[in-house]
């Protein structure tokens, strides 16, 4: 890494976001200017580890060190902002899923270099019935499918079981070899918090829930709401091993 590098590391009060911050410029290849976006927008606070309490999270990125490769933990968030998209205050779907593709070079700029698209709608027979996936992509760095469902609203327990047909559809027909098994991500337009906490603390889970936003949001509100979630996913992550123990 550069100096320019080294100086916007240095700038970070948290130790455990600045090593979070030094795997990904590593492993990814990050700019420096990338690097102050992604610091930003609070891309650390926004992925799964940050909820995670600090031992293990330390512990997991010297393991990502060690065998050079990202984890899922790194790459999923609990939002995304997808405000490049220019989308109405009203729209379907069907509307952001196009957008999503018309501006993919910038809707993978907010995901992450090693996201590759596959197939939009991609059908998904079962008994006699065609169900329709919104978007696959294939993340490189994870060596597997990422099925992305699109969603207006709250998140649903029924979309969970729906994500679970499409997934294992997708690692019985069309997994490859060699590649992990296929990885699901629900986007939604409103955030259910314990939802969203509870299943990125689920590490066994093939499924994600993130909520979206079409709008950027006020920083401060943001970092404010992040900051909640994280203190009370590292609580709820504390009792469950003392529970276990």
């Amino acid at each position: 890494m550069s100096w320019t590098h080294l100086r916007s590391l240095m700038a970070l009060n948290n130790s455990v976001a600045r090593q979070f911050y030094m795997e990904m410029c590593r492993l990814e290849h990050w700019s420096t200017r990338t690097l102050d976006e992604k610091i930003d927008a609070q891309l650390f606070e926004r992925t799964a580890i940050s909820r995670k309490p600090d031992e293990i999270i330390k512990a997991e990125l010297d393991k990502v060190k060690e065998k050079n490769e990202l984890q899922p933990d790194m790459v999923f968030r609990s939002s995304y902002f997808l405000d490049m998209l220019g989308l109405p205050d009203v729209f379907s779907e069907s509307d952001l899923e196009t957008a999503i593709l018309d501006q993919i070079q910038y809707f993978l700029k907010e995901f992450g270099s090693d996201f590759a698209f596959v197939d939009r709608q991609k059908r998904i027979p079962v008994d006699g019935v065609d169900y329709r996936l919104d978007l696959l992509f294939y993340h490189r760095g994870l060596r597997r499918l990422v099925a992305i469902d699109l969603k207006l609203g709250k998140f649903k327990p029924a979309y969970e079981g729906q994500m679970l047909l499409y997934l294992r559809y997708l690692n019985r027909h069309d997994r490859k070899e060699g590649e992990a098994s296929p990885i699901g991500l629900i986007l939604c337009s409103e955030g259910n918090t314990e939802h969203i906490e509870y299943l990125m603390l689920d590490e066994e889970s093939p499924i994600k829930v993130a909520q979206y936003y079409t709008k950027l949001p006020d920083k401060k509100l943001l970092s404010e709401k992040l900051q909640r979630a994280i203190a009370i996913a590292k609580e709820h992550y504390r009792l469950k091993k003392r529970d276990e123990d």
